[in-house]
Parts: C-alpha cells; sequence; structure tokens
C-alpha cells in the first residue's frame, strides 16, 4: 500500500493498475538479471549454476601453427643476367608444382654480378628465402696452369668436327665449377641436400611429397630423373684416368657399387651412360667427401676438362656409381621433368593422375634408344 501511495504521489493523472503493472514488470526484469552471472572472459554462466562455482582464471593461448617438417636443403641454379626470362619460368613452375607448399630457399650464382633487375624480378616470384652469389674467380676460370696452346687446339678440331660446344671456353668452365665447385660456394656451405634447377626447363607434375625429406628419411645421396649416353668424342680419356684413379685407391669404390651401370664388362670399358645432371638431387655431404674430393682433384690435375670436354654429369656419374652403394642412387620416376629436347614422365597411370601431370608418358625418354634407364633397371632393378 506504502509503494501505491508513493507511485500515485508522484505520477499524476496515470490509473493505479497500470502503475502496479510497470512495477511487477521491472521488478521480474531485476530478478532475471540478478540470477545471471557473467564469467571474466565474457562468456555467460548457464543458470543454475553459481558463480563461486566457476573459475575465473581463464587462459587464451593462440593456436599453435603445426610444426613443419624440413631438410637442410636448397635449390641451386647456376645462371647469367641474360637468362632471365628463362630462370623465371623454371622459378615459377618449381613453385607452381611443388616448393609453394615447402618453402624451400634458392641460391643463384653467377660468375658477374647480378643486376638489379634480375634479382628484383627473380625475388618477386617466391616468399622463399633468396640469396644471389658470385663466383669467385678461382672456381670459374681456366687454371693457369692449363697449356691453352694445347686447350684451344683441341677445341678448334672439336668445331671442326660439330661437336655440341666444342668449341666453348665457358662451357668448359661451367662443367669444372659443377663437378668440384658448386659445393663449396660460401651461399651454399651451410645446406646439406640440394636440387639443381637450369633456367627454362619444365615441371611437369605435381611434386606433393617432400624429394629432400625422401632423400634423408631413406639414405639416398643422389637423385636423377634422366639418363643417357654421352659423347665419347668428348670424354676420351676420362675412363682411363678413372681406371688410374681407382687402382691408386681401390679403397674407395664401394662394395655395393653400381658399376654396372657405367660398364658392361666389369670395368674394363666405359658404356657411356651417366645420369643427366641438368636435374639432380644430391647430399652435398658426399661431394665434399675425402673420397670424392680426391678423386675430383685427380680427375682436375689431368686437364680433361680443358683438353677434352669432360663434363660434370659423366663425372657424377661415374663417382656415384664406384663410390656409393646402389641404393643409395635414386630415380624419381614421379616427378615429370624437360630440359629439351628430352622429357621424363611417368609411365605409371596412378602418378601420373596423382600428379596432374601435362606431359605424355608416350613422348617421355624413358625407353627410347638413347636412353640408359634399361641399364639402370638392370643394376637397380625395376621399381
Amino acid at each position: 500500500m506504502g509503494v501505491t501511495t508513493h507511485l500515485q504521489g508522484s505520477v499524476k493523472g496515470i490509473p493505479n493498475r497500470y502503475i502496479v503493472l510497470v512495477t511487477v514488470f521491472l521488478t521480474l526484469i531485476l530478478l532475471t538479471l540478478k540470477s545471471l552471472s557473467f564469467a571474466a572472459d565474457g562468456l555467460t554462466v548457464p543458470l543454475g549454476i553459481t558463480q563461486s562455482s566457476v573459475s575465473h582464471e581463464v587462459t587464451l593461448e593462440a593456436p599453435v601453427a603445426p610444426t613443419v617438417r624440413k631438410a637442410n636443403a636448397t635449390f641451386i641454379i647456376l645462371c647469367r643476367n641474360s637468362e632471365l626470362e628463362g630462370v623465371i619460368q623454371s622459378v615459377r613452375e618449381v613453385e607452381d608444382r611443388f616448393n609453394r607448399d615447402f618453402n624451400y630457399p634458392y641460391v643463384f650464382l653467377n660468375e658477374e654480378p647480378f643486376t638489379d633487375e634480375f634479382k628484383t624480378r627473380i625475388s618477386v616470384l617466391s616468399p622463399s628465402l633468396m640469396e644471389f652469389g658470385l663466383i669467385s674467380h678461382d672456381h670459374w676460370f681456366q687454371p693457369s696452369w692449363i697449356d691453352e696452346e694445347r686447350a684451344s687446339a683441341a677445341r678448334r678440331q672439336m668445331e671442326l668436327d660439330n661437336i655440341i660446344y666444342g668449341g666453348s671456353v665457358s662451357y668448359r668452365n661451367m662443367c669444372r665449377f659443377n663437378s668440384g665447385f658448386f659445393f663449396r660456394h660460401p651461399l651454399v656451405q651451410k645446406y646439406r641436400y640440394y636440387w639443381r634447377v637450369e633456367p627454362n626447363v619444365h615441371f611437369h607434375c605435381n611434386i606433393p611429397s617432400d624429394p629432400f625429406l625422401y632423400m634423408q628419411d631413406h639414405n639416398k645421396t643422389y637423385g636423377f630423373t634422366i639418363t643417357l649416353y654421352e659423347f665419347e668424342s668428348t670424354i676420351r680419356t676420362l675412363w682411363q684416368t678413372v681406371q688410374e684413379y681407382v687402382s691408386l685407391h681401390p679403397e674407395h669404390v664401394h662394395e655395393d657399387n653400381a658399376m654396372g651401370f657405367v660398364s658392361e664388362d666389369e670395368g674394363a670399358h666405359y658404356n657411356l651412360c651417366h645420369f643427366w645432371s641438368n636435374f639432380e638431387i644430391a647430399d652435398m655431404d658426399f661431394w665434399r667427401s675425402d673420397t670424392y674430393m680426391t678423386f675430383f682433384e685427380f680427375l682436375d690435375s689431368k686437364g680433361g676438362f680443358y683438353y677434352e670436354r669432360w663434363g660434370d654429369a659423366p663425372v657424377h656419374s661415374i663417382a656415384a656409381s664406384l663410390f656409393l652403394p646402389k641404393d643409395a642412387i635414386h630415380f624419381f620416376d614421379e616427378i615429370g621433368y624437360q630440359h629439351v629436347p628430352f622429357t621424363h614422365c611417368t609411365a605409371n597411370r596412378e602418378r601420373w593422375n596423382d600428379g596432374r601431370c601435362a606431359c605424355d608418358p608416350n613422348q617421355s625418354f624413358d625407353y627410347n634408344g638413347y636412353s640408359c634407364l634399361r641399364q639402370w633397371e638392370a643394376v637397380a632393378g625395376r621399381r
């Protein structure tokens, strides 16, 4: 009665029944709000649970991104400023088919400083670390102890014989550098594994798994996609030099080697087969080992990189075949790869489908008459 009288006195002209209804309504709202309790993090505590029964200590933690396991590895691209467009093509395909999901770094090497334009246009292609290095003079150019008269005579003869790159000194520099120096470059020293990429190459299939980790987890040292015969006229004395080295260091030849890939008569002659090294994924610990470095330095001392035209492909292939267990060499069948004029495209239909491959398996070089894949399969078994 006291409440009603007070309201009548303060709100003139409003019927008592309306004032009572409003008062009841407001009282219900207040009681409802009082029954609700809010947790410290702003979430409503369900009705029937008292505030004292709910912890006020709420810890908010940012979601932790899953750790992506990676190998200590990099792409290595030896190139010139003039090859910019070809390098862009290669990097773009590496990113689209593989590296956009893995973010491995790149090291670009050149015997001349890279231009700002080159570095700018390459750097936008990937968020991965990109480093640009200058090759030291001693690692690239023809050594002073080479008899230039003899070397130039050899080049002239190869030109007359129409041997590819027969007259090129820079090509010889490249072959020697790739045989014994690239893995010693300061920008490369911190890495163990590398994937060699050249300008104007194509990767025809998606690569959903990590080849570097495959190498690491399965104790693989050297990986390839294409194998073929070398031009005999470019390496006339290479095998006899290898034989001479082996006679001096028989302890370096692995007992479970892949000699059968490079020789069909137990080492008497070289059959010219080699892994095409413009694509290779390998463990640089092997190249840096005493076994390989002793081998390379022995070959280099003979001058065959300049007096003939010894390539890094047969040098790498012979070393891997003789000094490694054959199980340490791996054929990356699932990686569709093209370096004009040859293409590797898997014949395995499941791999081809899973990789969304753009290449035609019927055009693959694998069993072309100039391919050595059959010789490799005879040694390693078809997989």
